[in-house]
């Protein structure tokens, strides 16, 4: 028995081995004691994480898979969860305790993974997987580019990022259209932002919402007093500002709220 991949689930299954074990061994296995596995499909990255000093969960929406996993996975049974991730409360499982994420990530949801895994970064020290190429270079790219936006500067507030190898179309089934990309966030040592962090994400977001006008322009909506929009970091445009000050425009705009 094999599962098909269903397109409206945007599922490639890997077949590559070495890939597989090369995904499963990006993992540090440090500052955490367990490992979800998003979207394992037929098991072919699992089966290299089962044999890890790790104990491993996985979750899975498609219930063809889920059965394909229960009768090939005798001992990973009690551990797969039939769930939607982007809407499934991990908490019921771990309770608080810190775990990793991993995957070969559905296409059409990568991003809303690395969103749903931002909002649960005090629980997540490491996150690994594969992605769209495009998406996964966006995530890691550096200001000054222009494919750096808000999937890049919300992750590198907290995590480290970094572009590990690319995969090509050929080694999944049925193939996609594009190359994918391997990446590996590391959650940093001191990851509590010294601003007010839900406005952080605000402003990110407002500002990269219409990238090419000026922090002047784009910041707009939230009222900022003339005295403020005078500075000089105002004159530029999103992509040109480092994580780091992003931080401190944020800290700015709360000064000036008070």
């Amino acid at each position: 028995m094999s599962v098909k991949a269903k397109k409206h689930l945007g599922q490639h299954f890997l077949r590559d081995e070495n890939i597989a074990k090369k995904i499963a061994d990006t993992l540090s296995l440090e500052g955490y004691q367990n490992v979800l596995e998003i979207g394992p499909g037929m098991g072919v990255l699992t089966k290299y994480l089962l044999q890890k000093d790790i104990t491993t969960y996985v979750i899975e929406i498609d219930s063809e898979s889920v059965e394909y996993l229960q009768a090939n996975y005798l001992n990973l049974a009690p551990r797969i969860i039939e769930k939607d991730f982007l809407k499934y409360d991990l908490n019921d499982i771990f309770k608080g305790e810190p775990l990793a994420i991993i995957g070969n990530f559905p296409y059409n949801i990568s991003s809303q993974i690395v969103f749903k895994t931002l909002e649960m970064r005090n629980q997540i020290p490491e996150f690994s997987g594969m992605f769209q190429k495009e998406v996964a270079q966006r995530i890691c790219a550096n200001e000054g580019n222009k494919i750096y936006g808000i999937l890049s500067v919300l992750t590198q507030a907290f995590y480290d990022a970094e572009y590990l190898f690319t995969v090509p179309p050929s080694v999944f089934n049925p193939p996609p259209k594009v190359d994918s990309g391997v990446l590996r966030l590391t959650r940093k040592e001191n990851y509590k932002l010294p601003c007010d962090e839900v406005l952080f994400f605000k402003i990110v977001k407002t500002a990269f919402q219409q990238r090419r006008k000026t922090l002047r322009n784009s910041l707009k909506t939230l009222d900022l007093s003339d005295n403020l929009k005078a500075n000089v970091i105002f004159g530029q445009r999103p992509e040109q500002l480092k994580v780091q000050e992003f931080i401190e425009l944020t800290q700015m705009i709360e000064a000036d709220k008070k």
